[in-house]
């Protein structure tokens, strides 16, 4: 299963213009747009006009070919030429787990909260609705339960940051959400920038809590290797496979297709869940 996502390119122009555009990794545009860089090593093809929508609509940009210099793309998309292209390349998925990331006694407060809660916790929705695609509970409003989790994120947001080889940047909003999998809940692949309205999540965080000694098994995290495929960045067929350790935190970037296998909890009593603080962090 290949899920589209949105791809941040940069348009550079002659003369020096740029211009940043997001558009969804299947979009025909895209594949022009590459089609026009690689034409230019061939002048004999006639130009062709480029009339793009900025802006929601309220602006547009309009150019030939022959101004398109180039293209910068994230994640990184590349041009297959050849009858018989190499096989794609894998490319890794790096993430980074922190343990004891709360203090002991932050860690038993947000349980007990969240348990004393339950009543206010509702069933998760997708943006696309797709039926069987996740299964969970969250609770709307964190009202606060967080604040030690995001102090703590903007403190080792820099090491974190190092340790995937990414560069320094300050968040401009921290995103969060209190997530509950009971038995035989899961969330399908999928990543987590993959519309106009997430394209600029840069990393995702989940912190794992619950009650010791663990009350269910399963639901571990499966972050998938990525490699680019007829232009397109996509999952590999090779992961890492994350243990949700309790009071630990994990840190990927948002475009890594990943999924949360099924949880089996044999009491099936929703203080026995497998308690989340999830979210993510904008550039």
């Amino acid at each position: 299963m290949t899920t589209p996502s949105i791809v941040k390119v940069e348009l550079l122009l002659q003369g020096g213009h740029h211009q940043r555009v997001y558009l969804q990794s299947t979009d025909p545009l895209l594949q022009r747009l590459f089609q026009a860089v690689s034409a230019a090593s061939h002048p004999e093809r006639p130009p062709e006009l480029f009339q793009i929508p900025l802006q929601a609509g309220h602006a547009g940009l309009c150019f030939s070919s022959q101004h398109l210099v180039g293209l910068v793309t994230e994640p990184p998309m590349y041009i297959q030429s050849g009858l018989n292209p190499a096989p794609a390349e894998v490319i890794p998925s790096p993430y980074v787990q922190m343990d004891e990331f709360l203090t002991t006694v932050e860690h038993q407060v947000l349980l007990q909260t969240a348990i004393q809660r339950e009543s206010a916790f509702i069933p998760t929705q997708t943006t696309t609705d797709t039926p069987d695609y996740r299964q969970s509970m969250i609770l709307p409003n964190v009202d606060g339960l967080a604040n030690h989790i995001m102090k703590r994120i903007e403190q080792v947001l820099p090491a974190v940051l190092q340790e995937l080889n990414l560069p320094v940047f300050t968040a401009s909003e921290i995103e969060t959400q209190l997530t509950s999998h009971n038995d035989g809940n899961f969330y399908k692949l999928h990543n987590d920038s993959g519309s106009p309205d997430t394209a600029t999540r840069e990393l995702t965080y989940v912190y794992y809590f619950y009650k010791d000694p663990k009350p269910f098994s399963g639901g571990e995290l499966r972050v998938y290797d990525s490699k680019i495929e007829n232009n397109f960045y996509v999952e590999a067929d090779s992961f890492q496979t994350v243990d949700p350790r309790n009071n630990s935190i994990v840190f990927f970037l948002s475009r890594y297709m990943h999924e949360v296998l099924p949880v089996h909890c044999p009491s099936r009593t929703f203080a026995d869940s497998r308690f989340t603080i999830n979210g993510w962090i904008r550039r």
